[in-house]
């Protein structure tokens, strides 16, 4: 190579070391640093994952377990005492009772995001299981909020539950109760760890007479932050 042509070279290499060298950072970063997900079906009886940083199915199917069976299990024997007073009351089935559940609300101070379709569906199979009641079909529900053009906040007014029960038998899905479900919670903070107390309030509210009745059930969950973990993010050469 002539004297003539080597700044020319010089010129070339420091421009591929300046022009690619940012280029291979991330490339290599993405050879050496991949992280993989492993997934398994979990058996039957296994201990449920603990979420660490928000409620999941280790808090809701407790909640909605305990505040189902104890408010229908109050309406049942009602209902059974109801029909023991009646004269031949021995022969008689106990009447089934039509609950129309018009959904969940999550006043929580987290976004449950999936688990409100969970819940919902969770407490519709509990009433299904039940021996005197039955749940309206959601599809029915949505239906008929939709052509009466009413919110399910509304229905608590007079005027609308009335229109509404009134669509609802002409459609052939009359009904006896409006069941409404309402997600909250309270968070109390020590420093860098905190406690939520989550809450399912369930209300059942009778359409013919308007007679009201609430059942909640309450769960608390601690989130403890590793102090290690964060001496560890600190101190990146620490042996694991």
């Amino acid at each position: 190579m002539s004297l003539a042509d080597r700044p020319h070279e010089l010129g070339r290499r420091a421009f591929l070391r300046s022009g690619f060298a940012p280029l291979a950072l991330p490339l290599l970063a993405a050879c050496g640093c991949r992280s993989m997900q492993f997934a398994r079906v979990m058996m039957p009886g296994e201990d449920a994952m603990i979420g660490s940083h928000q409620a999941g199915q280790e808090t809701f199917t407790p909640l909605v377990n305990d505040a189902v069976a104890k408010l229908l299990a109050r309406h049942v024997d009602a209902a059974v005492q109801q029909v023991s007073y009646a004269e031949g009351a021995e022969s008689l089935p106990s009447p089934t009772r039509r609950i129309c559940f018009v959904g969940v609300e999550n006043k929580s101070a987290e976004d449950i995001g999936d688990f409100k379709e969970q819940i919902y569906q969770s407490i519709d199979s509990r009433i299904l299981e039940s021996t005197v009641f039955q749940s309206v079909n959601r599809r029915f529900v949505d239906a008929g909020l939709r052509d009466t053009r009413l919110r399910p906040d509304q229905l608590l007014v007079p005027e609308h539950m009335r229109t509404f029960a009134g669509h609802m038998e002409q459609q052939g899905q009359p009904i006896d109760y409006l069941l409404y479900a309402t997600i909250s919670s309270g968070t109390t903070r020590e420093n860098r760890d905190y406690q939520r107390d989550y809450l399912l309030t369930l209300e059942l509210v009778e359409v013919g007479t308007g007679t009201y009745d609430k059942q909640s059930a309450e769960l608390s969950k601690g989130y403890h932050h590793s102090r290690l973990s964060r001496w560890r993010a600190t101190n990146p050469l620490t042996p694991k």
